[in-house]
C-alpha cells in the first residue's frame, strides 16, 4: 500500500476515532479492509468514505448547523420547535422575552398565553403561517406580534418542525403615541394664542375702535401672544432639526470651560431683569469633547434659562465644569451642571420633565415665556453626542442638572 494511502487512512481513522463508539470501530475495519485490496497506485475512493458509518447521536450537529446559524442571526426573537412542540434550539434575543426558556422544553412549560400556545397547534395542523398578537400587562405593557411558520423537513429525527418569531410592538406604539401626542399638544399651543390674537381684534374692531387706552393695552397683548408664537414655533423648528441629525456623530472639538463661560454672558440680560446671581466655576484644566460647538451651547443655555426663570427671585445659579476620572476601560467623564437654589421639583415629574410640552406648573411656565420643549431639545442634543443628563431635585432647597461627555484625549 504506498505511503500517500497510509497517510491518508490514518487521518481518517485519527477522525473517527474522535468521534468514538462501536459505528466508528465498524468503520476503522472497512476503511483497513478497502486498504488491502485496493490497487497500489489509486487514490482513496471517496465512496468508501462515503460508505462509512458515522455516529448516530454526531448526525444531528452535522446536519443542524445551518438551519442553527439562521436562526442566531434572525434580528428578532426566535425559535425552533420539533415535531414535538419542544424547543430544539433559540437565539439569545428570546431570552428577553422568556428568561426561563431551556431547549428540549414544550412551549407550554415557559409561557401560558392560550393565543401562542393556540398559534401553535394551529401551525402543526396547517401548512399556513399563523400570526397572533399577544399583549402583557407584568411586569410591563407590551404588545409583541408572534409568527409560526412550518419548515422544509429533513431526515434528521430532532430536526426543526416549526420556526416562531417575535416582532415586539411597544417601541412602535409608543412612537405612534408620541406623534399623535405632540401633534395634539403642538396645535393647542398654537390655538391658544391664535384664538387670543383673533379675540383682541374684534375687539379693537368694535367696542375698543374708539378708545386709545383700550387700544394701546390690547396691542401690547397681541404682541405678548405673536412673541409666544414665535418662540414656540422657533423650539419646534429646532427641535427637528436635531432629531433629523440625531444618527450623524458630531466632529468638532468643544472646550467646555470656554462654552460655559461664553454662555453665562449671552444670558447676562435675562439675569439683569431678575436679579439672579451666576457664579461660574470652572475646571483647572481643559475640559474637551467630540461635539458641535452650536449644539453644546444651546444645551447649557437651555438649562441656565430654566434655573433663572424657574428658580428663586433674587437667587444664585451657579454653572460648574468637572472631570471625573476614567475606570478601567472606561474613558474620563468631563460635565457642566447647573445648580439654583429655587423652591425645587417633586419627585414625581423627574422623570417626565424631558417629555415634549410637560410642565410642572403650566400656567406658571406659559407666564414665563416657556414652550415646554426646551428640555426636550436637550435631551435630543445628548442623544446625538452619546451624553447623559441627570437631574437632582430636593423641594425648598433647589435643582441640580448636569450633562456629562467622554473626554477627548490629549492625543485627538
Amino acid at each position: 500500500m504506498p505511503l500517500a494511502t497510509a497517510v491518508a487512512i490514518l487521518a481518517v481513522l485519527v477522525v473517527l476515532g474522535q468521534l468514538g463508539g462501536v459505528p466508528a470501530l465498524a468503520g476503522m475495519v472497512t476503511l483497513l479492509a478497502a486498504a488491502a485490496f485496493w490497487p497500489r497506485d489509486a487514490a482513496l475512493s471517496v465512496d468508501v468514505l462515503a460508505k462509512v458509518p458515522v455516529p448516530t447521536d454526531q448526525a444531528p450537529d452535522v446536519d443542524r448547523t445551518g438551519w442553527r446559524a439562521v436562526v442566531d442571526a434572525i434580528p428578532t426573537a426566535a425559535l425552533a420547535l420539533d415535531g414535538a412542540g419542544c424547543v430544539v434550539h433559540h437565539n439569545r434575543l428570546i431570552t428577553e422575552l422568556f428568561p426561563e426558556i431551556l431547549v428540549g422544553q414544550p412551549m407550554s412549560q415557559f409561557t401560558r398565553n392560550p393565543d401562542l400556545i393556540g398559534a401553535i397547534d394551529l401551525a402543526f395542523a396547517s401548512d399556513d403561517r399563523v400570526e397572533v398578537e399577544l399583549t402583557e400587562r407584568v411586569p410591563v405593557e407590551r404588545r409583541v406580534c408572534a409568527t409560526v411558520s412550518r419548515v422544509v423537513q429533513t431526515a434528521v429525527p430532532s430536526s426543526p418542525y416549526l420556526l416562531v418569531t417575535f416582532r415586539d410592538l411597544t417601541e412602535q406604539d409608543r412612537l405612534a403615541q408620541m406623534r399623535a401626542d405632540f401633534i395634539a399638544n403642538a396645535s393647542h399651543e398654537l390655538r391658544t394664542p391664535l384664538a387670543s390674537l383673533r379675540g383682541f381684534v374684534e375687539t379693537l374692531q368694535g367696542p375698543a375702535r374708539e378708545d386709545p387706552d383700550a387700544r394701546e393695552r390690547f396691542l401690547w397683548l397681541m404682541a405678548g401672544q405673536a412673541e409666544r408664537m414665535t418662540r414656540l414655533i422657533d423650539d419646534l423648528l429646532s427641535l427637528s432639526r436635531v432629531e433629523m441629525r440625531v444618527h450623524l456623530p458630531p466632529r468638532g472639538i468643544v472646550e467646555l470651560n470656554e462654552t460655559a463661560a461664553y454662555v453665562c454672558q449671552l444670558v447676562e440680560p435675562l439675569t439683569d431683569v431678575t436679579k439672579v446671581e451666576i457664579t461660574l466655576e470652572r475646571h483647572d484644566a481643559p475640559a474637551r469633547i467630540r461635539g458641535d460647538r452650536e449644539e453644546i451651547v444651546q444645551v447649557i443655555q437651555n438649562l441656565l434659562q430654566n434655573a433663572i426663570k424657574y428658580g428663586r427671585e433674587d437667587g444664585k445659579v451657579q454653572v460648574r465644569v468637572e472631570r471625573d476620572p476614567s475606570k478601567g476601560s472606561l474613558p474620563a467623564k468631563v460635565w457642566v451642571s447647573v445648580t439654583d437654589d429655587g423652591p425645587g421639583i417633586a419627585p414625581e415629574h423627574l422623570p417626565r420633565l424631558t417629555e415634549r410640552f410637560y410642565r410642572v406648573n403650566v400656567a406658571s411656565s406659559r407666564e414665563k415665556g416657556g414652550t415646554g420643549l426646551g428640555l426636550a431639545i436637550v435631551k435630543h442634543i445628548l442623544n446625538r453626542h452619546r451624553a447623559e443628563l441627570k437631574i437632582a431635585s430636593k423641594l425648598g432647597v433647589g435643582s441640580t442638572f448636569g450633562v456629562s461627555f467622554d473626554e477627548l484625549g490629549a492625543d485627538s
